[in-house]
């Protein structure tokens, strides 16, 4: 018996019911009381294990209530726990003070659901995703809400956490942006140029993507969990279909695994160079943005000459893959990447040796050790500061059970740490795909996938080039999707920014943001 599991068994006495998930194996989803749903969560922090997640859902179409789940990770395990929440009294105890990711977590949860945490360390339940000029009682993931009736405003205006003191001023940055990236409002205090507190407002890029899923089919949800964060397509696409292929006992073709993680790691290729550059334009170096954003075009164009789309979208699809490696393929793209790193490494020589780069990027942004373990952070960012977190390691699947990534873990913890965990995984991902394409199997590409019986969920986790990528799906009474839940790796992370931040001066901000990069649309859903 796993550890996370035994402590749950024999502290409550209870057994769990198991989620469909991790392959071959299956994650334990435990029921318990409400009124320890908390010391769950205290057993939990004591072992050491991180909170990955926490969402609600609406189980009345099950017959049942509301119910809070709670995911926690450790070592190379996931458990899933979980609380009735009644009706007439929709509460439930809150996490904050033990975990801190817990509160951005419950504050979604009140917005989205309508249930309150109690005990919610310092009572913020200030809107998150969901802004202040909805009406009080629109809790959107509820079955009873409306969601084609458009709903009034109302008058409101968000409480900011601000500084004060003499010598303290505010400087607004966003919600609009200059370039094309997504909103976002940014609020400092600072003394002078050096940055006191930063809070975020994000949500600006709400679609109601996980309301959207329940009006969909098993097949057509695919391509909505594509388009949850566009240059993350491929993670979120693959990590749904893995979590619908449990639900539904549906196991794709050997050949269909290999390619979906050459396409993994073509995604995370594509987007690492692209933030590389945009590190470097940060700090005023046009020509190592110039050069690495040329290299990302290289990747982008081989994808639409070999896959049919620069980004890839829709490739992966529940079964299995759709459109196959041409027989040229290979050839290609062990060409592409010999070329490409041979610039690659130019470039890195270049880059290693400015000082400017050098002063600019060297102590900078510092999310420290226990900061990172503390925020739940994913992902380069966690590698960077020091957390040996990966996915593809830690719930390997085929072909990473069989070709394991070299996992890179740095300990600068800066804006330089974050940059280079990138630098090391572009060659990592190089060496996985050129293995790859000298073991991929011949064989089919798809296999059907027949709906899931009533009342079942699914769970899984993939490691896309920004880190862990969570899903969990339950099927209704029908069979239909009752409930899809995402947690992209943007909504942990994003707090780490707000740390790494503080104690630097307002022009190093940029370069903080661009280091850690994170989704908009991802966190916001």
């Amino acid at each position: 018996m796993s550890k996370l599991r035994e402590i749950i068994t024999t502290h409550f006495g209870i057994d769990a019911v198991y989620c469909v998930g991790l392959s071959p194996a299956f994650v334990p989803e435990f029921r318990i009381q409400r009124e320890r749903f908390e010391e769950a969560a205290s057993m939990m922090k004591r072992v050491g294990a991180r909170l990955v997640a926490e969402w609600a859902v609406d189980e009345t179409l099950l017959g049942r209530s509301f119910a809070v789940y709670a995911c926690y990770a450790a070592d190379k395990e996931y458990l899933l726990a979980a609380c009735d929440v009644p009706l007439n009294d929709p509460t439930f105890p809150s996490l904050t003070k033990k975990y801190v990711p817990a509160f951005r977590f419950e504050r979604q949860i009140h917005s989205l659901m309508g249930l309150t945490p109690s005990g919610h360390a310092h009572s913020d339940l200030r809107p998150w995703i969901k802004f202040e000029d909805w009406p009080p009682d629109a809790w959107p993931l509820r079955k009873t809400f409306d969601a084609s009736r458009r709903l009034p405003r109302v008058a409101g205006e968000y409480r900011w956490a601000r500084v004060s003191g003499e010598g303290v001023y505010e400087i607004p940055v966003g919600p609009v942006h200059a370039g094309i990236i997504e909103p976002g409002h940014f609020r400092f205090q600072a003394a002078g140029e050096n940055i006191l507190n930063l809070e975020e407002r994000l949500g600006y890029t709400h679609k109601g993507i996980e309301k959207r899923f329940e009006s969909l089919s098993w097949a057509d949800g695919t391509r909505l969990a594509g388009r949850v964060s566009g240059d993350s397509t491929v993670a979120h696409a693959l990590a749904y279909c893995r979590a619908v292929e449990g639900i539904c006992g549906c196991e794709p073709p050997p050949r269909a695994h290999w390619l979906r993680a050459l396409l993994l790691e073509r995604e995370r290729i594509a987007n690492h160079l692209g933030d590389i550059a945009a590190i470097a334009n940060d700090a005023a170096f046009a020509f190592l943005l110039y050069q690495f954003a040329r290299l990302k075009e290289t990747i982008l164009r081989t994808n639409k000459r070999l896959f049919g789309n620069r980004y890839l979208k829709d490739r992966i699809v529940p079964g299995g893959i759709a459109v196959d490696l041409p027989l040229e393929g290979a050839d290609l793209i062990r060409a592409e990447l010999d070329g490409l790193l041979k610039e690659f490494e130019r470039l890195l020589t270049i880059y290693d040796l400015s000082p400017s780069l050098e002063d600019r990027l060297r102590t900078t942004g510092i999310l420290s050790p226990e900061l990172a373990r503390d925020l739940g952070t994913v992902g380069f960012v966690a590698r960077a500061s020091g957390q040996a977190l990966d996915c593809r390691i830690q719930a390997p699947f085929l072909p990473y059970d069989q070709i394991p990534p070299s996992m890179v873990v740095l300990d600068s913890c800066d804006v330089h740490a974050r940059a280079w965990v990138r630098i090391e995984e572009i060659r990592d991902s190089a060496r996985l795909i050129r293995e790859f394409l000298l073991k991929i199997p011949s064989g089919e590409l798809r296999v059907p996938l027949l709906p899931p019986g009533p009342d079942r969920s699914g769970f899984s986790v993939v490691e896309g080039w920004r880190g862990e990528i969570v899903y969990w799906v339950q099927s209704g009474l029908s069979g239909d999707i009752n409930r899809c839940m995402i947690r992209d790796p943007s909504s942990v992370n994003w707090l780490g920014l707000e740390q790494a931040v503080l104690g630097n001066i307002v022009p190093d901000f940029p370069l903080c943001n661009k280091s850690f990069n994170q989704s908009y649309s991802g966190n916001d859903l």
